[in-house]
C-alpha cells in the first residue's frame, strides 16, 4: 500500500515519493538501475497516426514529467517564422495573417533541416539546408457562371475562402531532390486563413525553420501531452444487492461490474475519474478505499500531424538521454 496515493473525502494522503537516485546509500530505498530494468514496462493501449495512449509502469514522477515537458517544449518541429508580404488588400492585417500562417502544422521531417545560425546577417541566414519556403498568391474574382439567385460566396466568387492548402511549397536548391518524394504540405489542409471578396488579393512568402515549443507554441509538435496516475479501487467489504447497484452508479460506466451473485467488483479501474462520489454516501463508509498507483502513468499524446506520436516520444527519450550525458561529462567546477 506504500505505492498507493490515498484519495479520501477531503484530502490526499501518502503523496511523498522517495524513489529517486541517491535517496539513501543503503536499504530498500536505494535506487538500483538493474532493478529498474527488470521492473520498468511500457504498455501501448492505442496507437494511431495522430494519437497514442500508453502506460509507463514503475517509473518515478520526475522522469515521467520530464518526458511530458520535453514533448511539449523541446522536441523540434518546423513552422513559419518569417512572412514577407508583397501585397495584402484583405481585411486581415499583415501581422494577424502572419500569426495564423505560423500556427499551421507542417508535414515535414525536422531531421531533414539544420538549425538556422541566428548570429549571421539576415540576408545570409537562410539557405536550402535550413529553410522551407512557402508562397501564397491568390486573388478573389467574381464567378461569371454563378446562378443569379445564389447567395453562397463560395459559388459567387473565386478564391473567396483561403485555406492552408493554398500555401505552395517552393523547393530551393537541392530541396528539389531532397523533398521530391515528400513535398511539404500542411498537416490539416482545411484550416481557414482568410476570406476575400472581389478585388482583394494576398501575395506573400513564408520562411519556415526549425524551432522548439519552449520558444513559441507554434513549434510544439503536440496538441496535448498529458498523463494521469492509474486509479486504484479496493473493495474491503462485500457489497451486494441494491447497494451494489447504487455503488456501481457512483462510478463512471464500465468501472464497476456486478457478478451473478449480485456482488459488486472492480471491472476496469482505468476508466475511473476518481470523482470521490462514492465517499459521499455513509452506507459505503469503510467498504471501499480509493487511490492512485504512484508509479503507473497513463500517457496520452496527441500529435499536430508533423510527426507520429511514437516518434515524438522517442525523440523526447533521446533528448533526455543527451541531457543526462551532458551532465555526466560536464566537469565539476571547483
Amino acid at each position: 500500500m506504500s505505492n498507493i496515493v490515498g484519495i479520501e473525502y477531503n484530502r490526499v494522503t501518502n503523496t511523498t515519493s522517495t524513489d529517486f537516485p541517491g535517496f539513501s546509500s543503503s536499504g530498500e530505498n536505494a535506487w538500483d538501475v538493474e532493478k529498474f530494468r527488470d521492473t520498468f514496462d511500457i504498455q501501448i493501449s492505442s496507437l494511431t497516426e495522430r494519437e497514442a495512449n500508453f502506460d509507463l509502469i514503475h517509473i518515478d514522477t520526475s522522469i515521467a514529467n520530464a518526458f511530458r515537458r520535453i514533448m511539449i517544449s523541446e522536441v523540434p518541429s518546423v513552422a513559419a517564422e518569417y512572412v514577407y508580404f508583397l501585397n495584402n488588400t484583405s481585411v486581415i492585417q499583415d501581422e494577424v495573417l502572419a500569426h495564423r500562417i505560423g500556427l499551421i502544422p507542417l508535414k515535414v521531417d525536422p531531421d531533414m533541416l539544420t538549425w538556422v545560425d541566428q548570429s549571421l546577417p539576415e540576408d545570409e541566414r537562410f539557405n536550402d539546408e535550413n529553410t522551407i519556403v512557402l508562397t501564397l498568391n491568390v486573388k478573389c474574382t467574381r464567378n461569371p457562371d454563378a446562378p443569379k439567385d445564389c447567395t453562397d460566396p463560395k459559388i459567387l466568387y473565386n478564391n473567396s475562402h483561403i485555406y492552408a492548402r493554398d500555401l505552395k511549397f517552393e523547393p530551393q536548391g537541392k530541396q528539389v531532390e531532397t523533398f521530391a518524394n515528400c513535398p511539404v504540405v500542411p498537416c490539416d489542409p482545411d484550416i481557414l486563413l482568410a476570406k476575400l471578396r472581389p478585388g482583394q488579393e494576398i501575395s506573400l512568402r513564408a520562411h519556415c525553420i526549425l524551432g522548439v515549443g519552449g520558444d513559441h507554441a507554434k513549434f510544439s509538435p503536440v496538441g496535448t501531452a498529458s498523463y494521469r496516475l492509474l486509479p486504484h479501487i479496493n473493495i474491503t467489504e462485500s457489497i451486494k444487492g441494491d447497494l451494489a447497484e447504487k455503488f456501481q452508479k457512483c462510478f463512471p460506466k464500465g468501472v464497476i461490474g456486478i457478478n451473478s451473485d449480485g456482488e459488486a467488483f472492480v471491472k476496469d479501474a482505468r476508466k475511473d475519474t476518481v470523482s470521490r462520489e462514492v465517499l459521499r454516501h455513509e452506507e459505503f463508509e469503510g467498504k471501499v478505499k480509493l487511490g492512485r498507483i504512484r508509479d503507473h502513468f497513463i500517457f496520452n499524446v496527441e500529435s499536430t500531424g508533423a510527426m507520429t506520436p511514437e516518434e515524438i516520444f522517442f525523440k523526447s527519450v533521446r533528448i533526455l538521454k543527451n541531457k543526462a550525458e551532458y551532465l555526466k561529462n560536464c566537469p565539476i567546477s571547483q
